[in-house]
């Protein structure tokens, strides 16, 4: 899909990125500025000392010598090399002697400290100029005068600042210093300054102009894989790119929720087709039940059989129901009954309790094994619920077993699990593959269609251990069947 500037520019996180980068570069240009007037600031300071430095030597000089001295120190310091300027005029401003040749008009009249730097030209550098160039030395002579002379000097990068001081016999001193490695310097910062601000603009630019489109590719494929999940491929996930960044985080958890919504409508197609198959034959068979009574010529007590075997049926019906809908709702992640702290001993006593009197009549001897009272943060009745179905569903299986028929029942822990197993004696389901199917919704094995029950046993229970984070595990007995509830040990807080 091509991106264009207006469509990056739609987007919240290209004009956040857009905002900042005019926030960074006004804050740069600031940078430049301060940083600029401060190298300034700070070299004309340090130029003023070494002017101060000047003037204190020569004051010395003349309190020990008076004029003659001063003029002899300050002819001696002209000669030297360097950008300090020396100066002595009469009070018409002739310069008598020093190293400037000439001067800005102007600078003379007012003592102190120069008010903005100055031009000036000092002696020996017209010589040079008419040896490069004689003609147009000669034109210059001809057309300008000596003041525009130095002018052009001074547009040429002859600056200076200086003290201008009067002598007691009022004659003139000037004492400065020409600010052409200064100016430098400061052209040198402001140069680096708006390189490297530059630089990182263009690099801003580049870097937003790459991540954005690359963030609007990426949302791109998101938003495709989401209108095909909308035009019903449930299939479909997000793409994941492995990057680990909060795209990819946002799609996992995206994919992970279409993966529960699928395996949600699984369950439901599943429900309605148990519902449509399954459920079929007890209606069918209680229909046919109540119209094979009403034909026929029976007695009060026979139509009072007949209707109480089909009150039996329709309470069997009704339980398959809300065995349905329970489940649907423990898978759903969803159930209106509260959580507490489960004490599972307590739990194993009542069911085991219960179905003593069932175990007796079926000649199946029910055994105990607790070792420690363990507690999980569960609800008791939905935990004793799938208890009461694991545990019917070894008495009646454990019935098959060439010895004298048993069911026990342990709570122990292993590891950070907690772990309540009913194991019978029976027959068992020797078959991997069997065992996988026994956990789901009506569904009942060969040998087990002798046996009354809906199929729905086991994968209520299997719900409700999804329901409280924990697992039914059936693993193969020597002989039988082993069910293994295992929980998550109880933290407390």
């Amino acid at each position: 899909m091509a991106l264009s500037m207006p469509a990056i520019m739609r987007t919240t996180a290209a004009r956040l990125s857009a905002l900042y980068l005019l926030l960074f570069a006004i804050c740069a240009v600031l940078l430049v500025f301060y940083m600029t007037s401060l190298s300034a600031r700070m070299l004309t300071a340090q130029t003023q000392e070494t002017i101060n430095d000047e003037v204190l030597g020569l004051a010395r000089a003349y309190q020990r010598g008076g004029l003659p001295v001063l003029v002899r120190v300050v002819e001696q310091r002209s000669r030297q090399p360097g950008a300090n300027l020396y100066l002595i005029a009469d009070v018409n401003g002739q310069i008598l002697t020093g190293n400037v040749q000439s001067l800005e008009p102007g600078v003379l009249e007012a003592e102190g400290w120069t008010t903005r730097p100055f031009s000036y030209r000092r002696f020996g550098e017209g010589v040079l100029e008419r040896q490069r160039n004689p003609v147009a030395d000669q034109n210059e002579n001809e057309t300008q005068s000596g003041e525009s002379e130095v002018q052009a000097e001074g547009e040429k990068g002859h600056n200076a600042i200086a003290l201008v001081l009067r002598l007691p016999n009022q004659m003139i001193m000037l004492v400065g210093r020409d600010l052409g490695e200064p100016e430098r310097f400061r052209a040198v910062i402001r140069r680096a300054l708006t390189l490297a601000l530059g630089m990182m603009g263009v690099g801003g630019l580049l870097i937003w102009f790459f991540v954005g489109r690359a963030a609007l590719k990426r949302i791109d494929s998101v938003s495709e894989a989401s209108r095909r999940i909308m035009g019903g491929d449930l299939s479909g996930r997000l793409p994941v790119t492995g990057a680990g960044d909060e795209f990819d985080r946002l799609s996992e958890n995206l994919n992970s929720m279409l993966a529960r919504i699928a395996t949600l409508n699984e369950g439901l197609k599943q429900v309605s087709d148990n519902i449509a198959h399954d459920l079929k034959t007890p209606l069918t068979r209680l229909r046919n039940r109540a119209e094979a009574t009403l034909s026929g010529k029976y007695k009060a007590t026979d139509y009072r059989q007949a209707l109480e075997g089909t009150i039996a049926e329709s309470d069997q019906l009704i339980k398959t129901f809300n065995a349905i809908l329970m489940i649907s709702r423990l898978e759903a992640g969803y159930s209106s009954e509260s959580t507490s702290r489960v004490d599972l001993a307590a739990s194993v006593r009542d069911v085991v309790e219960l179905y003593e009197p069932v175990a007796e009549e079926a000649g199946v001897t029910l055994e105990t094994s607790v070792q420690d009272a363990f507690a999980v943060e569960g609800n008791r009745e939905l935990i004793g619920q799938a208890l009461s179905n694991i545990v019917d569903n070894a008495i009646k299986y454990s019935t098959d077993s060439t010895a004298k028929p048993s069911v026990r029942v342990a709570l122990d822990r292993v590891g950070r699990e907690i772990r309540l197993s009913v194991t019978d004696n029976g027959q068992g389901i020797p078959d991997d593959a069997d065992r996988a199917r026994a956990t789901e919704r009506f569904v009942r094995l060969e040998k087990s269609r002798s046996q009354p029950g809906s199929g729905l046993g086991l994968s209520l229970a299997k719900a409700i251990m999804t329901f409280h984070n924990g697992r039914l595990d059936l693993l193969p007995g020597d002989p039988g069947l082993s069910v293994v509830m295992s929980f998550p040990e109880r933290e407390d807080r």
